[in-house]
């Protein structure tokens, strides 16, 4: 992809940011004069690092009794009034409440180091300075936060034991898996980071690089990349984690194209303390946006619970729940699971015959969508990102149908493609997506995923196995699946040369497949 290419995106980018945090302000500014008793503080942070941030106490406090701890780190480009409905909210029900812009970002001092250990620290710094000049009980301190604000809160129970408790929305536990996801950058959501961060931050000369390298695949600054997203991200530190024993509530929506649901899920896995996962249809941190203007959210309710019971010991049965709490695109209700693994009951194949070859570097008509607004509207409006799959030209994209479905197909969980590939040049991108294709051949986004390989040899064939992004997706009874695979998404830098030809085989002793998670009727 050429540079101009990469600035239009950007650009584009950074005026969509612009317009959400402005939007956001603007929405807030009725709840921060709602609460009168909101105190205004500065906070040496690591370092010294000023960092601005506002404290919210019960009413009636008066020094003599102690009250649980919530810390609020901000949103990446937010300000610190960001959470002050919620605060106020939270205050009433018993805590002292604190939310600090982080280092970098608005008035605060310093400069964007993305959840690095100076971010991490100045987490601690809060926690002392809150227990020196605020009514707050040392032994309930929990924090909890939306996208930045919920990586830094789960880096720093990694790293704070006082931490007893995190509820961690629309946030991260691996980084490169969420920017780089299989090798493949994610440039609009780069872009919009980058764009608010130049908006309304300082960005670090170690962040500028960072951007700069992605966009421009400079291959020879990969694991250095790695290296750098390995050291801001609590899967990390999941060891260290589990022996502090906080508890853990992550929530996240269905379509978030900044970070995919799938490095959630792994992560809670790995989890061996008191804990919760919540999923949800939408965007990057749409789910909870509501609740930030003071409107009713299951997610901050649900937040607010989980609190209640690790903090204040409220006896409210979050604890006895099933703990896998999600809601499936379109549906409007809730289902509950035991764990992970038990969204889907079966798997089911669905075969890749055939040896069809693909032409590269043209977008076929599939894609995952725009940034934001396609799993916006999918929330909203039930409208995913669509496609005539009948009228995709074969040239540049391979299509596979299931049969008919006689009954609906509830898709739960992640699907997993298996193929042969062999491709004409050593390096290459390739983007799966799985529709819904109703009577008229119309079909609906599922999922998708992006697949980039370098180092290979021209015309010697490698297996693929990837993993689509987890989803929820109830498919019509009438309907079917198609799988589609070609070379081009506006989402994704793609590493295609020009002319290069992919074909895809089934061998006999290894036959292609697309792995479909099912939950029975």
């Amino acid at each position: 992809m050429g540079p101009g290419r990469t600035a239009l995106r950007t650009s584009a980018a950074g005026v969509v940011c612009a317009a959400l945090l402005a939007g956001g302000v603007v929405g807030l500014a009725p709840a921060a004069e709602a609460a009168p008793a909101v105190r205004f503080v500065d906070i040496a942070g690591d370092g010294g690092t000023v960092l601005k941030a506002n404290v919210v106490t019960p009413a009636g406090s008066d020094g003599a009794h102690r009250y649980p701890l919530l810390v609020l780190p901000t949103s990446w480009g937010f300000p610190q009034v960001e959470y002050l409905a919620q605060a106020q909210r939270l205050a009433d029900a018993g805590y002292v409440v604190l939310a600090y812009n982080v280092r970098g970002f608005w008035q605060s001092g310093g400069r964007v180091e993305v959840a690095g250990p100076p971010d991490t620290a100045d987490a601690s710094r809060v926690i002392d300075w809150a227990l020196a000049h605020t009514p707050a009980d040392p032994g309930r301190i929990g924090m909890a936060g939306v996208s930045y604000g919920a990586g830094i809160s789960l880096l720093a129970a990694a790293h704070d034991k006082r931490i007893r408790a995190v509820a961690a929305l629309s946030g991260w536990a691996d980084l490169i898996s969420s920017i780089y996801p299989n090798r493949t950058q994610s440039v609009e959501a780069a872009a919009v980071l980058d764009g608010a961060a130049s908006l309304t931050g300082r960005e670090s000369p170690e962040l500028r690089e960072i951007f700069d390298n992605l966009y421009s695949s400079n291959l020879s600054k990969e694991q250095q990349m790695i290296d750098w997203g390995r050291k801001r991200s609590v899967a990390t530190y999941v060891d260290r984690l589990n022996s502090n024993h906080p508890a853990v509530m992550l929530a996240n929506a269905w379509g978030d194209s900044v970070f995919p649901v799938n490095q959630y899920a792994d992560f809670y896995d790995k989890l061996t303390v008191p804990k919760r996962l919540e999923l949800r249809p939408g965007d990057h941190a749409t789910a909870e946006l509501p609740g930030l203007f003071g409107l009713p959210n299951d997610v901050w309710t649900d937040t607010g619970r989980w609190f209640d019971h690790y903090l204040r010991g409220v006896d409210n049965g979050v604890d006895r729940e099933p703990p896998v709490h999600v809601e499936p695109r379109g549906s409007g209700g809730y289902e509950d699971y035991p764990d992970w693994k038990s969204l889907a009951a079966t798997r089911r194949k669905i075969a890749l015959a055939g040896s069809p070859t693909i032409h590269a570097g043209v977008d076929s008509g599939a894609d995952g969508g725009t940034v934001f607004l396609s799993s916006l509207l999918d929330q909203i409006v039930r409208l995913p990102p669509v496609a005539s799959v009948p009228l995709l030209p074969r040239r540049w994209a391979a299509v596979w149908q299931s049969e008919r479905y006689g009954a609906a197909q509830r898709v739960r969980g992640t699907a997993t493609l298996h193929t042969t590939l062999t491709p004409t040049a050593e390096s290459g991108t390739l983007i799966a997506y799985l529709y819904d294709v109703g009577p008229l051949g119309f079909g609906k986004l599922v999922t998708h995923a992006p697949y980039t390989w370098h180092g290979r040899t021209p015309g010697e064939p490698f297996d693929v196995h990837l993993d689509l992004f987890s989803t929820a997706y109830d498919v019509p009874a009438g309907h079917r699946l198609a799988l589609v695979v070609d070379t081009v998404d506006p989402l994704y830098i793609e590493h295609n040369p020009s002319g290069a030809q992919l074909t895809f085989s089934s061998r006999p002793d290894d036959p292609s497949y697309l792995s479909v998670p099912v939950r029975e009727q």
